[in-house]
């Protein structure tokens, strides 16, 4: 009998717990997050399949830790509310303040070329709407954003508290100069296309760092570029392929 009366309540207990979670998460919310991450997955396969497009020597596949962030990072969580039908579509989506986030195999093409490292502190110019900055932060110890445009800036600010991206540090600026109080950084991503790459950011990029850099203006042909700097201090540098970004602003 006592068996039986604890079976009861354990039912009613469950029941209302069911009750409850159905309440704070209507049924409609949950099945958005189960068709986001259908179709999260089903862009990274997507994204995956576009490796066997670039120079073999230059990256013959995506590093499965890069591929990885990309499927635990949220796209939804990173556009506005009328883009999110279109998140996971492999294209660039605007933000507003005539800025762009970024097609999500170019986020990972500069994501693999970069080579991030668990104790990396990144640099990255152009927060946007943070998505680029929320793929490094899942691969590094810590990135360092600078965005100019200011409402973007409170934006992403807002965002990366309320998602827990505690290794993400952002500042409103020109980020043509960088953030020499951070140099050196082992890395460094520019996401806006500069007319020639920026002397302070190669400065502040360590002996042995790599940095990727749209470079072309707006009406004319972008490449993007790697950029290496040997131990000894030698830049080394090599066009990846043919892109198109919205334009670096600032001073310069």
């Amino acid at each position: 009998m006592c068996d039986f009366k604890l079976k009861q309540l354990y039912l009613q207990l469950s029941g209302l717990w069911l009750l409850t979670m159905a309440l704070c998460f209507p049924i409609s919310s949950i099945a958005d997050e189960s068709l986001y991450t259908n179709q999260r997955a089903e862009l990274i396969a997507e994204v995956e399949q576009y490796a066997r497009f670039i120079d073999e020597d230059t990256v013959d596949s995506f590093d499965p830790e890069v591929l990885s962030s990309m499927a635990n990072v949220k796209r939804h969580e990173f556009v506005p509310d009328d883009e999110k039908p279109f998140a996971y579509e492999n294209r660039p989506l605007p933000i507003g303040h005539g800025q762009t986030i970024s097609q999500p195999y170019i986020v990972a093409l500069m994501t693999e070329l970069i080579q991030p490292d668990k104790e990396d502190v990144v640099l990255e110019v152009g927060t946007g709407s943070g998505y680029q900055a929320a793929v490094l932060a899942r691969l590094v110890k810590h990135v360092y954003t600078i965005e100019i445009v200011e409402p973007l800036v409170r934006q992403v600010d807002t965002r990366f508290r309320r998602l827990g991206y505690e290794n993400i540090t952002t500042r409103l600026g020109d980020g043509y100069y960088g953030w020499e109080e951070h140099a050196p950084f082992d890395s460094i991503i520019v996401t806006a296309a500069a007319s020639h790459v920026p002397p302070p950011l190669v400065k502040q990029l360590r002996p042995g760092g790599r940095m990727i850099i749209p470079v072309g203006g707006r009406f004319m042909t972008q490449h993007l570029l790697l950029i290496e700097k040997t131990e000894e201090g030698e830049i080394k540098s090599r066009q990846i392929l043919a892109v198109r970004f919205v334009p670096l602003t600032g001073e310069r």
